[in-house]
Parts: structure tokens; C-alpha cells; sequence
């Protein structure tokens, strides 16, 4: 089997991305889930706080590992650093897609690092982690969206 690359900042990681990560563990049966920072974003949790929930929620795959992905690298010579040269990503719309198209072509074109993308199933098309942070904000109950350790995550924090 083939080791992909699934990069995001996953802030919160929510049940859109665990179906995406869990269907490219299937197919390609190695996965990275590549927790990204970036210093100019305002996130709602810590890189530490988002790489812990994420290795909780697949804490029982054996196939996918949880890391961070470096500042000062770019995301393909990460990919290309771990040994593969495909990325996948999920998409729920045309927009998504407009907005990672480019990035695929650059990491294409730069490195030979390859993107997939996946359709995220329609049940999880409403779910962004801006939403998920939104709602989770003004109290809103958003058990239904994100995996256990997130929800204690928001439960502790109010």
C-alpha cells in the first residue's frame, strides 16, 4: 500500500475530516494526518491541543500517525520528506475545490507532489471548523460533528 499525506489545521478536526482520513486509510492504507500552524492565523486551539485530539480520535487506526507539520517547510517537502508524493484532501464544493486547485498545480509543478481530492460525503457538507468553533461558542451542542476528544475539549474550556 501506498503512505498519503493529510494536511489541515484541523482547528477542531470534525467528522467531515475523519471520514475523509478514514476513506484514504482505506484505499491507500498508510496515513499522516499533518497538523498545520501558521503564526499569522488566530486559532482556538494550541498546535499541541490539535495534534493531542486528533492522535485521540484515531488513536485505534495502526495506520494513521498524527504530526505536526513544520513551519519552515513547505507542505510537499513534508509529503516528500515522509517518504511519499501524494496528499488528499477533502473537498465539499466547487468552492473548496477552486481554492486547493492552484496549490495541487504549484505542488505539482514544484515538486512532483501529487494531490487527490475526495468528496466529502454530503451528511458532513455543512461542517467547517469555523462553524464547529462558532456554534461551540455561543453554547451550541455540536456532539453530532466532531469526535469525543473535541467535545471535551469545548467542555472544558466553558
Amino acid at each position: 500500500m501506498q503512505l498519503v499525506v493529510c494536511p489541515g489545521s484541523f482547528d477542531p478536526i470534525h467528522n467531515g475530516h475523519v471520514e475523509v482520513i478514514t476513506r484514504a486509510a482505506k484505499l491507500y492504507g498508510s496515513v499522516i494526518v499533518a497538523v498545520a500552524h501558521n503564526a499569522k492565523k488566530t486559532y482556538r486551539f494550541t498546535l499541541e491541543e490539535r495534534i493531542a485530539m486528533a492522535e485521540e480520535t484515531f488513536a485505534l487506526f495502526d495506520d494513521v500517525t498524527v504530526e505536526a507539520l513544520p513551519t519552515d517547510m513547505l507542505l510537499a517537502d513534508f509529503v516528500r520528506s515522509r517518504g511519499s508524493i501524494l496528499m488528499v484532501k477533502g473537498v465539499r464544493n466547487a468552492q473548496d475545490f477552486e481554492y486547493e486547485a492552484p496549490m495541487a498545480s504549484m505542488n505539482r509543478h514544484v515538486s512532483g507532489v501529487e494531490t487527490v481530492f475526495f468528496a466529502g460525503d454530503p451528511k458532513h457538507n455543512h461542517l467547517s471548523s469555523t462553524i464547529v468553533k462558532e456554534v461551540a461558542g455561543y453554547g451550541g451542542d455540536v456532539r453530532a460533528f466532531v469526535p469525543r476528544a473535541v467535545q471535551r475539549a469545548f467542555a472544558e474550556a466553558q
